[in-house]
């Protein structure tokens, strides 16, 4: 049996695809634990894979006012500020408690998010065997298109902090930290990529949804078999700056009444009242269990996070996207682009909107179809199994 340490950063969406592949593995009875920090990401970790806690290098009041300013931001402005005031600080704060990490754990692989750069940096230092997981496809599918000098900026700031924590530089300038040349795990397929074209260390695995802790209670018996079911969700983070959307969608959807009923994932007080108003048509609640409602959904809407998207395609369920920022234009060019459904404009959609997008996904047997072929795509890609049998080879 081998010894595997996942190391994911404090962000919920990296932390669950983490956890389910970690889970197949320690279920073989490899040894595996997990390194990240704990307020964030303890209540996401399962308790039979030991949670290896990292400083906290942010307090709350730290960390909220670096979602507060993130929320605003667009386009480049928006990629900017993730590396230059958060990952790149992360990966600095990161590098000495990994190395820590590893003189304890004394791992065979080391399995890190493609976010979690200074663990790259460890291995890459220690000639340590690693993975990348990248929990979105997007760096595969032509992130920069025509504004090609933002990748090559990326590269650069990647080459100065290597060169910063003492790689030398000829090592610095051949590889990319966001990238195991060994072993890279993408939380997709290869069918969504305008491209699908890429290295044979590079494995699309598809959906790895695996053990969660986090679950919500649903009332089962609140769906109508004669209607059909919509999810609204906007992720952890982005539904904190989302009201004025969800209230929108769930207004626009409440227009189906007598066909749908709308499930809304939302934060107290955002349309309790709508809810009130029509608690037959309306759930709303902070957290629903996801993954156990999608076989009982026929559309989705959301902001095209990845582990939305990719877990709605699995069930072969359609989707209509409203991307907000960072990877989500390209995820939802990528729903679009498959057939399997329509984006609209989060900033700009109203109720009149979001009800035509879903009554279309709802109607064209083209965007169900469309679906459906990602569905056994997903399923031939294996899911955590097909993630833990690359990962054995890897640390033998």
């Amino acid at each position: 049996m081998s010894r595997l340490l996942f190391v994911v950063p404090p962000l919920t969406g990296h932390v669950n695809p983490a956890v389910g592949i970690a889970g197949e593995l320690a279920a073989r009875g490899h040894d595996v634990a997990v390194a990240g920090h704990a307020r964030v990401i303890g209540e996401l970790v399962p308790p039979e894979l030991p949670l290896l806690a990292l400083p906290e290098t942010l307090g709350e009041a730290d960390r909220a006012d670096i979602v507060a300013r993130s929320r605003a931001l667009r386009g480049p402005a928006s990629l900017k500020f993730l590396w230059e005031d958060f990952l790149l600080p992360l990966a600095a704060a990161m590098a000495p408690a990994i190395d820590a990490a590893v003189d304890e754990f004394r791992p065979d692989v080391l399995v890190i998010d493609q976010q979690a750069i200074g663990a790259a940096l460890v291995a890459r230092r220690r000639r340590l065997h690693w993975a990348t997981l990248a929990t979105t496809s997007a760096e595969f599918d032509d992130p920069y298109g025509v504004l090609a000098g933002l990748g090559q900026w990326v590269a650069d700031l990647l080459r100065d902090f290597q060169l910063a924590q003492g790689v030398p530089a000829a090592e610095a300038a051949a590889g990319d930290l966001r990238f195991s040349d060994e072993l890279t795990l993408v939380t997709s397929v290869r069918e969504l990529l305008r491209n699908p074209d890429v290295p044979g260390h590079v494995a699309f695995v598809g959906s790895t949804v695996g053990r969660r802790v986090r679950t919500a209670s649903f009332p089962w018996e609140w769906l109508d078999p004669d209607r059909e079911a919509v999810l609204v969700s906007l992720g952890t983070v982005t539904r904190e700056a989302g009201g004025r959307f969800l209230r929108a969608a769930a207004e626009g959807l409440l227009g189906l009444a007598a066909r749908a009923q709308a499930v809304l994932v939302a934060p107290p007080g955002l349309v309790d009242d709508l809810a009130a108003a029509a608690p037959d048509d309306l759930f709303v609640a902070p957290f629903v269990p996801q993954v156990d409602l999608l076989p009982r959904l026929s559309a989705v809407v959301c902001h095209a996070g990845n582990n939305t998207v990719c877990e709605s395609l699995s069930h072969g369920v359609p989707l209509v996207v409203a991307p907000v920022r960072d990877d989500q234009p390209i995820i939802g060019e990528q729903v679009v682009r498959s057939g399997a459904g329509l984006r609209i404009k989060f900033g700009r959609a109203g109720p009149t909107a979001v009800r035509a997008a879903v009554t279309s996904v709802l109607d064209t047997p083209g965007h169900r179809e469309a679906a459906g072929r990602l569905r056994d795509a997903f399923a031939a890609a294996g899911g955590v199994a097909a993630a833990a049998n690359r990962l054995e080879k890897l640390a033998v």
